[in-house]
């Protein structure tokens, strides 16, 4: 009776999968850092896997989606992740922006208010008149 290889042949099957998902998972994060279009076709190409097999593996699949529509999104020029600003970073800059756009309103009245006073003054001010006389030549 021939010897059951079975487990054998479970576990090179399961190195096999863990081996296809880390080429796969790499060549994804590969592709994204250098902010090349993620489809797909390319991820596949890239990690020398079959498109077939990607759709099988669901979380995979879940983020090749979700960076094809981020890139599709975005301008022609995709930016790669570790380069795009954070949800935390933009409300940072907003509440910058907005600080600035305040004191510089302030500024504005303050620079208002004073040429205001100066004006007064000057009109208040009698200017000192010169009287000319016209006499023969």
């Amino acid at each position: 009776m021939p010897a059951d290889n079975s487990g054998h042949l479970a576990i090179a099957a399961r190195r096999r999968h863990e081996l296809t998902r880390a080429k796969a998972i790499q060549a994804l994060r590969e592709l994204d850092r250098t902010g090349a279009p993620i489809t797909f076709q390319t991820v596949a190409r890239h990690a020398d896997v079959s498109r077939s097999w990607l759709y099988s593996q669901p979380d995979i699949r879940t983020q090749i989606q979700d960076l094809r529509n981020a890139t599709q999104r975005a301008p022609a020029a995709a930016v790669p992740a570790v380069q795009r600003a954070s949800d935390t970073s933009l409300l940072r800059r907003l509440e910058t922006a907005n600080q600035r756009n305040r004191q510089l309103t302030e500024d504005n009245q303050r620079l208002r208010r004073q040429l205001a006073e100066a004006l007064g003054q000057l009109r208040t001010t009698p200017a000192p008149r010169t009287s000319i006389t016209i006499g023969p030549c």
